[in-house]
């Protein structure tokens, strides 16, 4: 409204402002990053999460069948978002991690030997050749029974112990004669170096413990 001195009333002395310099836009960089959502000067965030409720959108956006998504998530594979929705990219990676190479299309899209599946199979597969190996090796008595070796390596030593015991009795006479000495007292003496080999043997195979340990247990 005109007034006295040509003033108007109501008139503002800024400029209006531009719509475009009210709202402005991202960059054309971050309007084409899809999920990626844009701050007001222009940087980038991170991605939000692709997410869907629908088992069957949630197949064709992975590239498996629906019933393969079903049964994967029945055998505890993958499991829904706490809402009940399909995380799209962690889904896929769990999908990936637990994928069977030789069955699922997902199995190539990752390094076979790197997921968990792979290595259990690996791992499978060597207790399988293991055990195969054993059975061989025994079907050609390469292998014996730890009791029945223990028991033969016993009466062996025990044979062994008898006889070194009773050999000064036997050759303490002879010996004896040979150098004009008394066999009664060879005999002796012949006794207690035998005894003392003997111990002193003993105590080489089975260290001190090593018994005590085994009754313990």
């Amino acid at each position: 409204m005109p007034i006295a001195g040509g003033g108007v009333i109501g008139a503002s002395s800024h400029p209006p402002l531009d719509s475009r310099q009210q709202h402005p836009r991202p960059s054309p960089r971050a309007a084409e990053a899809g999920p990626i959502a844009a701050c007001r000067d222009g940087n980038r965030v991170a991605a939000m999460p692709e997410l869907t409720p629908s088992t069957r959108e949630a197949a064709r956006r992975i590239g498996v069948t629906e019933t393969a998504l079903r049964k994967a998530e029945s055998a505890g594979r993958i499991v829904r978002e706490p809402d009940g929705q399909w995380d799209i990219d962690k889904t896929r990676r769990r999908l990936v991690e637990t994928a069977d190479p030789t069955r699922s299309p997902l199995g190539g899209s990752a390094n076979a030997d790197g997921t968990p599946f792979a290595r259990l199979k690996v791992a499978q597969l060597a207790l399988k050749v293991e055990a195969q190996r054993l059975a061989l090796d025994e079907s050609k008595r390469r292998l014996v029974d730890v009791a029945e070796a223990d028991a033969t390596i016993d009466e062996v030593a025990g044979a062994m112990r008898d006889a070194l015991l009773n050999w000064p009795a036997r050759v303490a006479g002879v010996i004896a004669a040979e150098l004009g000495i008394d066999p009664h007292l060879l005999q002796i003496i012949l006794q207690s170096r035998i005894t003392d080999l003997l111990t002193e043997a003993a105590n080489r195979s089975d260290p001190p413990g090593i018994g005590d340990r085994q009754h313990d247990a």
